[in-house]
């Protein structure tokens, strides 16, 4: 009597080797790129060095009552994002707390397209009573949006001292921390 092979169940037939793939280094590749893209497109891993902001003008004979602030931004690698910077002045007042002044604001303003570093300015006049003496700071305000207009990432920068060659510096390379005007 022949000896017949009872048949295996189909799960324990091991499946071709063409059908088997083993994950191929390209593809590792691609995705390692593909992650290290968007990594090095987030703004928000830009150096502190890249984000800044300074007072560039202060009271000058060229321009008194007068404050003029200066700021940077890196650019981001994501097609149609757009930068923004928002300027305010703020003042110290009596009991030492910086206070943000009125009509001492631009609101969000566009200042370019992000594929590449963007620095900005804006200057305020500021008016008083003669004789009064106000010690000023800036603040900036950086967003990164898509072109959608989606929040990508925001920072903000509290004006300081040592960037030189900033454009519209009055006198030439000027950059402060605060500045003191004297009406």
């Amino acid at each position: 009597m022949p000896v017949f092979a009872r048949p295996l169940p189909t799960a324990a037939i091991p499946a071709p080797a063409r059908y088997r793939r083993p994950v191929s280094s390209r593809l590792v590749l691609v995705c390692a790129l593909v992650c290290a893209s968007l990594i090095a497109a987030a703004p928000a891993g830009a150096a502190s060095k890249d984000v800044w902001a300074t007072v560039n003008v202060c009271d000058t004979k060229k321009a008194p009552n007068w404050i003029g602030l200066r700021a940077s931004m890196p650019g981001i690698a994501q097609k149609g994002a757009k930068l923004l910077m928002r300027f305010q002045v703020q003042y110290r007042n009596g009991e030492g707390t910086w206070v943000l002044g009125k009509g001492l604001d631009t609101g969000f303003i566009a200042v370019g397209s992000a594929k590449r570093a963007r620095d900005a300015g804006h200057s305020f006049q500021i008016k008083g009573s003669k004789g009064s003496s106000y010690v000023m700071r800036g603040l900036v305000r950086f967003e990164w949006r898509s072109k959608g207009g989606k929040l990508l990432s925001s920072k903000q920068r509290i004006t300081e001292t040592g960037h030189k060659s900033t454009t519209g510096a009055d006198p030439k390379n000027y950059s402060a921390a605060t500045c003191t005007i004297r009406i």
